[in-house]
């Protein structure tokens, strides 16, 4: 009994799963597995991956469970490595693994990619779930996302700071001449990359980036200052300086309320007292795909022009 409660707590640390020489180390053997197993304190997820009976059930149990059944080195990797990290492409309703070789059954959720190239800096641990790197994950995604879904994530590693670009681009030249699926989508974004561009702060601004650019409008200045007569006015989200049009995406989060409103309002109209007028753009338009807004910006440019 005092080695199952040791399982226990070690399973609680692991997302309350455990493996098979977890339970050894823990001096629980093979017949007092089954028995175990027979009276409901741990249930069979996966070849050689238990989980505790009352332990709660979690997306990064059942992809931490699927890492184990496929070996020493097998992998979260591409959309599960992009939901370990909360990137862009994430998919938590499955369990996506990279392994040199899978023998273990298949089940509905499971998608196993094998490969022999997988190289000790390709790895990594996340959340004690191990990941493909950085920018495995990133080449990776290239494979089973659209290409604005990977430049969406390239933008939220270097956000994130876990990577840069000098390093993606190693990893490229490494991995593409071996010939690694989705190499190609990552090239070719790191192709039109502008190293002297700043960053957006959210994924959602990205998104608004890519409707404009998708619908004709030139690439506004993330993070743009805005001064007047040598004085601050404001930051905002892009903005297009040769016609002096501010760009702001609106979250629900940071622009409902009260005071949000009496905040923004006020930093509207000192945009506006500048000659800066402000467009907002909304989860709903970018939903929408962006015409209607891209489309109000377009004519406001024309008249601008």
């Amino acid at each position: 009994m005092d080695a199952f409660i040791h399982a226990a707590e070690f399973a609680a640390t692991q997302h309350g799963m455990i493996a098979v020489h977890h339970l050894h180390l823990l001096g629980i053997d093979d017949e007092e597995r089954k028995r175990l197993l027979a009276a409901g304190a741990l249930r069979r997820e996966w070849h050689g991956a238990y989980r505790v009976v009352g332990a709660p059930t979690s997306w990064k149990g059942e992809l931490l469970g699927a890492c184990w059944a496929g070996g020493t080195r097998a992998l979260a990797s591409h959309r599960s490595a992009a939901a370990v990290r909360s990137w862009p492409g994430a998919e938590q309703g499955i369990q996506e693994v990279l392994c040199p070789r899978w023998r273990r059954g298949r089940h509905k959720t499971l998608i196993v990619h094998e490969s022999k190239l997988i190289d000790d800096v390709d790895m990594t641990i996340i959340d004690g779930i191990p990941c493909t790197s950085a920018e495995r994950t990133l080449i990776d995604l290239g494979a089973v996302c659209s290409r604005n879904v990977v430049e969406r994530a390239l933008e939220a590693a270097l956000r994130d700071e876990v990577t840069t670009v000098d390093e993606v681009q190693a990893a490229l030249t490494r991995l593409a001449r071996r010939g690694r699926n989705g190499a190609g989508i990552l090239r070719s974004i790191l192709d039109e990359y502008d190293a002297d561009r700043k960053l957006t702060d959210t994924d959602r601004e990205k998104m608004m980036l890519q409707a404009f650019r998708r619908h004709g409008i030139p690439d506004p200045v993330p993070q743009y200052v805005v001064r007047h007569n040598g004085r601050f006015i404001a930051r905002v989200d892009a903005a297009l300086p040769q016609w002096k049009l501010a760009f702001e995406y609106e979250s629900y989060l940071w622009h409902t309320g009260k005071s949000a409103l009496v905040r923004d309002n006020r930093r509207r109209n000192q945009l506006l007292a500048v000659g800066w007028p402000t467009i907002g753009v909304t989860a709903a338009d970018l939903r929408s795909g962006g015409s209607l807004v891209c489309n109000q910006i377009l004519a406001v440019i024309r008249r601008a022009s």
